[in-house]
């Protein structure tokens, strides 16, 4: 229905007129006729400005009368769509009165320490810059979970990216799924290709990806700088690491370091988890904390000079301090029990001859990086680490490794004996005649090292399931190289002689392989056999076999015990087992 012509004959104050200002309607508070054909009008907007205006009778033509209807809305939107609005900005103003949103809003029950940690330790700090590391079992997957979400309903977080060793990525999915409804997609090369040329990062605004998958790739890298994130959260972050160079003093950053670099640029929010945060290298360490604060941790750390201070930064809790509402401890206290096992006298003469000449060959190694060749001395310390490792594993490891070392060093020897032969009629090579120690022409043997595998132990902490089977290949074989072909040998009749000896040490590893009586083997049996026992048993005999069992152990006599400086050198014959007498079990694990 059409709203009646205005004429000047049908002014009243309180009539609603729009016409009188552009763009709004009035309300009239006075009409003064003037003559038949002109009245002066005042008039009041609704913001409570006055005014006053002269019209004619076709001014007031032009002029409409706003009715009540006509003032007010159509209201014909679609009520499913209002309702959705009218939800998001209820959600949006959530959090001004409920300060846990996210806790009511997810399917999860969150501890004591969880709770304190996503609420006092991580959504105050804006900008977020922090390591959480505490315990195994400690729930960082929940508190990711809660912090990622309050910050979505707080409207904080349009773009986030969780970053994740490769086997954790669909359990990530599938907790932030179930428990907070929240929807990631794991990143894969499809995006890419859908992509067609365009930044993947940007199609995708919460994304899961692989961690190897994005620092191994230069391109992905490229665009993955070329956007920002809201927030990103690392986990197993301990392996985004960096080493000083042993041999050179700069810093080695892996690629995975550098990834943790370019998102510490990139994120406004910016959360690292381990359990692990600290491999026992201070430096590495302080080098590991710059990916948070570059200007804090700046330099290489030097001890009595340095302190290191992760105030503000990093929040780690031992499982020993997590507690229920209740207050009662959230795990089982642990108890840690050495049991001490004896060798065999065949076991304990390979192990005296095997440390023996560990300590030797490690003596030799050292002179060698004390006289600069660094990167020597450490290739064979870590070949005889590797050595040491295998001799406390079992006799049929240290067996293997010796006949490999054995049958490198020969084909060495070969090669050291063939270059000295063409050197005695070559006046291109520096060599001297040494007829009273070995009857051949010695040759300058500076530059064999040059020859030498090259392998930089920190390479093992970067190890891990992510990587390929082909990969894995290649690694271990660059290890077996390394341990099979370093040798602080500097001379033809050096390297003689260690074979030499190489041949006894098999002679006698062989010996004990064959009476295959592994002492060790037979210690963890029974242990093992002990828990299969007690889990079979009542209460009460589980605690008197329990008892039995630790007066057992503490009865044992260690088979090698080591004095002086060089027991470093050598690892002790012992078994490491945690026991839980409350719950009358115990397990054991060999070292």
């Amino acid at each position: 229905m059409d709203a009646p012509a205005v004429t000047l004959a049908s002014l009243r104050a309180g009539q609603r007129l729009r016409g009188v200002l552009p763009g709004q309607p009035v309300t009239l508070v006075g009409v003064t006729p003037l003559d038949d054909a002109l009245v002066e009008i005042f008039f009041r907007d609704d913001s409570g400005r006055t005014g006053e205006r002269t019209i004619t009778e076709l001014d007031a033509g032009k002029l409409e009368l706003v009715t009540e209807l006509g003032n007010a809305p159509a209201f014909d939107g679609d009520p499913d769509e209002f309702r959705l609005a009218a939800e998001a900005l209820r959600i949006k103003y959530a959090a001004l009165y409920d300060p846990m949103a996210a806790v009511n809003s997810s399917d999860v029950d969150p501890l004591p320490h969880q709770i304190r940690a996503v609420y006092e330790e991580l959504l105050p700090r804006i900008p977020l810059r922090f390591l959480l590391a505490d315990d195994p079992g400690a729930g960082k997957t929940i508190m990711a979970g809660l912090y990622l979400k309050e910050l979505i309903l707080r409207a904080d977080c349009e773009r986030a990216l969780i970053v994740a060793p490769g086997g954790l990525v669909e359990q990530w999915r599938e907790e932030l799924s179930q428990k907070f409804d929240l929807s990631f997609e794991i990143f894969n090369r499809q995006m890419v290709d859908d992509a067609q040329g365009r930044n993947v990062f940007d199609e995708h605004p919460f994304l899961i990806a692989r961690m190897d998958q994005l620092s191994r790739s230069d391109d992905l890298i490229e665009q993955l700088s070329d956007v920002t994130w809201d927030a990103v959260v690392v986990d197993e972050a301990h392996r985004m690491s960096a080493h000083y160079s042993s041999w050179a003093g700069q810093v080695d950053e892996t690629k995975r370091f550098r990834l943790g670099r370019l998102l510490a640029e990139t994120a406004h929010n910016f959360l690292l988890m381990t359990a692990t945060p600290h491999a026992g290298k201070e430096e590495d360490f302080q080098l590991f904390m710059s990916l948070l604060d570059r200007d804090r941790f700046e330099g290489q750390f030097r001890a009595g000079v340095h302190r290191t201070d992760t105030r503000g930064l990093m929040r780690r809790m031992v499982k020993e301090e997590l507690l229920t509402f209740e207050g009662k401890p959230l795990f089982p206290e642990r108890r840690a029990y050495t049991v001490e096992y004896e060798l065999s006298d065949p076991e304990r003469e390979l192990y005296e001859l095997v440390t023996g000449y560990v300590r030797t060959e490690m003596g030799r190694a050292e002179r060698l990086a004390q006289a600069g060749d660094k990167k020597r001395g450490n290739n064979v310390g870590f070949a005889l680490t590797v050595l040491q490792r295998r001799l406390a594993s079992s006799p049929e490891a240290i067996l293997r490794s010796l006949e490999r070392r054995q049958v490198r060093l020969e084909t060495r020897l070969r090669e050291w004996q063939r270059a000295t032969d063409e050197a005695r009629y070559s006046t291109s090579m520096t060599a001297s005649i040494d007829e009273w120690s070995t009857g051949r022409v010695a040759l300058d043997f500076e530059d064999a090292s040059a020859s030498a595998p090259s392998f930089n132990p920190d390479e093992f902490d970067d190890l891990d399931e992510e990587i390929s089977e082909e990969e894995r290949a290649q690694f271990e074989a660059r290890v077996d190289q390394v341990v099979d072909l370093a040798t602080a040998a500097e001379s033809i009749g050096e390297l003689r002689a260690e074979i030499a000896i190489l041949e006894d040490l098999i002679r006698v590893a062989r010996r004990v392989r064959l009476l295959d009586d592994d002492k060790k083997w037979v210690e963890l049996r029974t242990i093992l056999d002990d828990q299969l026992r007690l889990h079979r048993s009542p209460r009460s005999g589980s605690q008197r076999g329990y008892r039995a069992r630790a007066r057992r152990s503490r009865n044992l006599i260690a088979g090698v015990v080591l004095r002086g400086d060089d027991t470093r050198q050598a690892p002790q014959p012992r078994l490491r087992g945690r026991a839980r007498p409350a719950r009358g079990r115990a397990a054991s694990r060999p070292t």
